[in-house]
């Protein structure tokens, strides 16, 4: 990331730079350096309840934020970094390098969304265009007016690298990152951050007996990777582990049970976004230096069509001894995310929450705006979650997770079966791969929102990165 936020006094506001003034209705315009047909032209636009005023001065813009409080703060910090994604675009389509922002209210809270979304909209993948300058981002700066401290920032900071980290991961093609590569990529960053990184490779894999995520490899001719990143601060609050574990399907076919045509494929690439997730959660957490010991745990494979490939009526012996008899082969990710969710029985983990690109069936339940919950966890380790959610807008909707769903995954020549039919079919995954734990659990179904096909504010198109933020939310408020 090739920015920074820079502290002034409120003696740096320059008034030749592009400025933003945090507001509200009761600001006394005033006190505050504009002129007065600018305050003239600012006072007709909040008489009519605008929010977000833009003013094109020459060689300068001026934005003035109203920042009103409501009943509903998550709201209003969402409102905030919607107004800093557009703030970014007003700047970048000018080509300007740096914009400050004097907040006229003192309140830190509504810098930090603001800038939230001036930085994270900032993202771009340039990697494979030939001409990557015209591409490029122009803002490189933001300086900050009356404000004399900079740790929640540099926190802010930290959190969007690692969402671009996770952003990348899932817009690299599949040609490009392969298990090995995502296990090298996970390495890469863990070394940055101070995290413990260890692989498996197919021959560790096959003495171990992960027969889900070795199954599901058999169509491949890349070879599948387990990885395991370790923070265990000398100062973490916890003596039982967090374990966070992501699918990392770098490309999904459907296997035998093929996709069907149309565009079902193209986006492939992002099965791996869970994987992604848990990789950025990571760093985050590594890089502000939370006192929490925490482990991420990634299965890697694609799901791949060949003469090799497992087939729908396969019996597989997975990681625990259980037999699964595979109705689908293109309902892959629970049977690899089920070897890693039943090795982590041995950390005698304190919570596990798994996210996945899981299964169509949430996305279409709920629509692009949420992602679905369930599990056997606490009322209160939810409540938490969606509390989290909610605070950085990767908002979380509970489904039931009721005992009579596992009737639907008997089968009749195994212990289980991965499909349990049409009915219910985000649940009967989650509810398959509890079958592999014994601890508190929460599954994390990302396929509704885990990847745009256009650009939505502080989120682009392509790879999302959600799960971050999230992640870093809930694990810092836990530890409070």
């Amino acid at each position: 990331m090739y920015m920074d936020i820079k502290i002034l006094g409120s003696s740096g506001i320059e008034p030749l730079q592009h400025s933003v003034f945090v507001c509200n209705k009761s600001t006394q315009w005033e006190n505050l350096s504009l002129t007065a047909p600018e305050i003239e032209y600012i006072k007709k636009c909040v008489e009519k309840d605008e929010t977000f005023i833009h003013i094109n001065l020459l060689g300068r813009q001026l934005i003035i934020i109203i920042a009103e409080s409501s009943n509903k703060p998550a709201k209003d910090m969402e409102n905030l970094r919607k107004a800093g994604a557009r703030i970014q675009q007003i700047i970048n389509k000018i080509k300007g390098d740096a914009v400050q922002i004097i907040d006229s209210l003192n309140q830190e809270s509504n810098l930090l969304c603001l800038c939230e979304g001036i930085v994270l909209s900032t993202y771009r993948f340039n990697k494979y265009f030939t001409k990557k300058e015209e591409k490029e981002n122009s803002i490189k700066s933001i300086f900050i007016v009356n404000l004399n401290h900079l740790e929640a920032f540099t926190e802010l900071m930290n959190i969007s690298e690692a969402v671009f980290a996770a952003r990348k991961l899932i817009n690299e093609p599949a040609n490009v990152l392969t298990s090995t590569k995502l296990s090298d990529e996970m390495t890469r960053l863990a070394k940055d951050a101070g995290i413990e990184a260890e692989v498996f490779n197919k021959a560790r894999i096959e003495a171990l007996k992960m027969g889900g995520l070795l199954a599901v490899n058999k169509g491949s001719v890349e070879p599948p990777t387990f990885t395991i990143l370790t923070y265990k601060p000398e100062n973490a609050q916890n003596k039982e582990p967090y374990i966070i574990v992501g699918k990392g399907i770098v490309y999904d076919t459907g296997g035998l049970s093929l996709k069907p045509t149309s565009d079902s494929m193209d986006y492939m690439k992002c099965d791996m976004s869970g994987a992604a997730a848990v990789t950025g959660a990571m760093y985050a957490i590594a890089k502000n230096k939370l006192p929490v010991y925490i482990i991420a745990l990634v299965p890697s494979t694609d799901n791949r069509i060949s003469a090799t490939a497992y087939a729908p009526g396969d019996i597989i012996e997975m990681y625990d001894g259980t037999t699964v008899e595979n109705m689908n082969s293109d309902a892959e990710g629970r049977i690899i995310l089920a070897d890693a969710l039943a090795f982590a029985k041995q950390y005698q983990p304190k919570l596990v929450i798994d996210l996945a690109t899981l299964t169509g069936s949430a996305a279409a339940a709920i629509g692009p705006y949420a992602m679905v919950a369930m599990g056997n966890a606490s009322k209160e380790i939810f409540d938490a979650l969606k509390i989290s959610g909610d605070q950085v807008h990767e908002r979380i909707v509970e489904f039931p997770f009721w005992d009579d769903y596992n009737e639907l995954i008997k089968s009749d020549v195994a212990d289980i079966k991965n499909i349990g039919g049409k009915a219910g079919g985000a649940i009967v995954g989650g509810k398959f791969m509890e079958h592999f734990t014994n601890y508190p659990y929460v599954h994390l179904d990302i396929a509704g929102v885990a990847f745009n096909k256009k650009e939505e504010a502080y989120r682009p198109k392509g790879g999302v990165g959600i799960g971050v933020r999230l992640l870093h939310e809930f694990i810092k408020n836990s530890i409070k």
